[in-house]
């Protein structure tokens, strides 16, 4: 019996793939066990954004090792098709004020492109009763980059 490779897909169609979603998980390395934790991003064609809120255990994972692998999936319930990426680098804090201002404003126009419903917010530090504009106006949020890129795995259905 041949056993079937998974095949992979080219930067192409991984960047396709990372375009077409918002969803990614981030996986730490944690203290004593890896920390798993979804994400909503954007992606520049060049980088992924995240942005989250001030609290919470990814803020600990992340000042302890910023090394992490971002997981981002796309398959039919039947799984008759799928393709994932998962990306190995390091994600750093974007402090530059136009920077932060720029990818807030890439965020919310997601938000509004892919129709999110505003329970959404809750994840960013928001509530969903607020205007969408406050991403902008409050500085609730800490934006994240994913830099120094180390390895691509990136695969399809056969």
């Amino acid at each position: 019996m041949n056993m079937i490779k998974i095949p992979a897909m080219d930067k192409e169609e991984y960047d396709e793939l990372i375009k077409q979603n918002f969803i990614g998980r981030i996986a730490f390395k944690g203290e004593n066990y890896p920390y798993i934790t979804p994400f909503m991003y954007i992606f520049d064609g060049g980088f992924l954004y995240f942005l989250s809120t001030k609290y919470g255990k990814k803020i600990k994972e992340i000042k302890l090792n910023s090394n992490v692998a971002v997981e981002i999936e796309k398959y039919s319930e039947d799984m008759s098709n799928y393709k994932f990426a998962n990306l190995q680098g390091r994600i750093v804090e974007v402090e530059d004020e136009e920077d932060k201002k720029k990818i807030k404003e890439m965020f919310i126009q997601m938000i509004k492109d892919k129709n999110l419903s505003n329970k959404a917010l809750a994840a960013i530090g928001h509530s969903p009763d607020e205007s969408i504009q406050l991403i902008l106006k409050e500085d609730r949020t800490m934006v994240w980059k994913l830099v120094d890129l180390k390895q691509i795995v990136a695969l399809k259905n056969p």
